[in-house]
């Protein structure tokens, strides 16, 4: 496990100053991109974007801009000390394993995405001077690398708002923390987020939502695949208790035990570690069995914890939905030369992830990622939630409910069966039963 790659720390004066200079250069880079990817009004007749007026290319490289000059400022926020940065936390920037697995994760899917665009939308045309181009791929692959920057802002903040919405009562006391950048992510808000602003973009840009989605959604379980792999190292999302004698069982560290890539000790403990820790629960070690009293062969998990400076072995749920992810991923791209209608692979992805992560939370162990026991217990009816014990199996989390959801609506798509026509490029369809 390396939970934290590196630490980059800014208390020297050109550190700072290094700092400001690369927050300066991502808001331009992100502004100048926003002032490129600038479309005037389309031609209908012609079916060509006009040229983009200085008044379209000045808005769009504004809002880009604000959007930019946001992130910045919290990131020079949390980096900085107060002396160098008005209300700066001297965090510094800690290079996790999480986030580099997880812009990596991003990346590739994106650049996936860009090139699945340009095939699906490809369009063979006879230029004189020029011979056959392609005068529609290019123009649509821009438009999806366009769509990553508002996915990314729509994911990250779907993520954190389901996570603040799921731990609500750590934050009722103290709702700024909810803007704090060492908070936690969830999965499923990030892709309700990032889904609604593909939605809109697809809207603005007169694009068909669905065959948008075909494109896209098998990129999201090769991100999601690598995502997962940081999880691992971060020692979030944790499996349940695998028993000593378990040949898949996993131990995360605590404090002082972790390293860095230079050898370095972190001074911070994996989460699992930390839960487990202030966990008063009792656990049979051979088996895994977890009790709320004390019985024969019995230890109390925090005490165990302490003694040994890692978790009890858990299952690395980490890494069988990475592996499910990896598996849906292909199996979806060899999947769309059989497409039937626009949102068949789309209804095919919702449906089988759905079980994927249904199955999957049956072995996770981190009972602070919301369920049904520990919303009644949220909303104070404690006797309800001690009819629902923690390890119950009707005991169902939070990511559990969305996708029983999730499986209903790809259920219902999958059975509308809505033919995509010959202008799709997809074929005949048969006609639907």
């Amino acid at each position: 496990m390396l939970p934290v790659l590196l630490r980059l720390s800014f208390t020297s004066l050109w550190m700072q100053l290094l700092l400001y200079a690369v927050a300066v250069g991502v808001v331009s880079s992100i502004a100048v991109n926003g002032w490129k990817g600038a479309v005037g009004p389309v031609d209908a007749a012609a079916d060509k974007a006009a040229p983009a007026s200085l008044q379209d290319k000045l808005l769009r490289a504004g809002g880009f801009a604000a959007i930019g000059l946001a992130l910045a400022y919290f990131g020079l926020m949390y980096a900085l000390p107060p002396e160098a940065f008005p209300g700066g936390k001297g965090e510094g920037i800690p290079l996790h394993t999480y986030g580099v697995l997880l812009a990596l994760g991003f990346s590739c899917a994106v650049s996936v995405a860009g090139r699945l665009a340009q095939d699906e939308w490809r369009r063979v045309t006879l230029v004189p001077g020029q011979g056959l181009v392609d005068t529609e791929g290019p123009r649509r692959r821009e438009q999806v690398m366009d769509l990553a920057f508002w996915v990314l802002i729509g994911g990250l903040v779907g993520s954190r708002v389901l996570f603040v919405l799921v731990n609500w009562q750590d934050y009722a006391r103290d709702w700024t923390q909810a803007l704090s950048l060492g908070g936690g992510l969830v999965f499923y808000g990030g892709l309700i987020g990032a889904g609604l602003a593909a939605y809109l973009f697809a809207r603005k840009n007169d694009l068909d939502f669905l065959r948008l989605a075909d494109v896209c959604i098998p990129t999201v379980s090769l991100g999601q695949c690598l995502g997962r792999l940081g999880c691992f190292s971060a020692g979030c999302c944790w499996g349940d208790m695998a028993g000593s004698h378990s040949h898949t069982g996993v131990t995360f560290p605590g404090a002082g035990v972790a390293q860095d890539l230079f050898g370095r000790l972190g001074h911070a403990s994996s989460l699992a570690y930390g839960s487990q820790a202030g966990d008063d629960r009792f656990v049979v070690e051979a088996t895994g069995q977890v009790l709320h009293h004390a019985a024969p062969g019995a230890v109390r998990i925090s005490d165990w914890v302490a003694l040994h400076g890692t978790t009890l072995p858990v299952y690395p749920t980490q890494l069988f939905e990475s592996v499910g992810q990896l598996v849906l991923f292909v199996a979806l791209l060899y999947a769309r030369r059989f497409r039937r209608f626009h949102g068949h692979i789309f209804a095919l992805w919702l449906m089988a992830y759905a079980v994927l992560r249904t199955t999957v939370e049956l072995f996770r162990g981190d009972v602070e990622r919301g369920t049904l026991h520990g919303l009644l217990e949220s909303l104070g009816a404690q006797g309800l939630a001690a009819a629902v014990p923690l390890e119950a199996w009707y005991n169902v989390s939070t990511s559990q409910f969305i996708s029983l959801c999730m499986f209903t609506f790809g259920a219902l798509l999958l059975a509308r069966h809505r033919p995509a026509g010959e202008a799709a490029g997809l074929g005949p369809t048969p006609s639907a039963a």
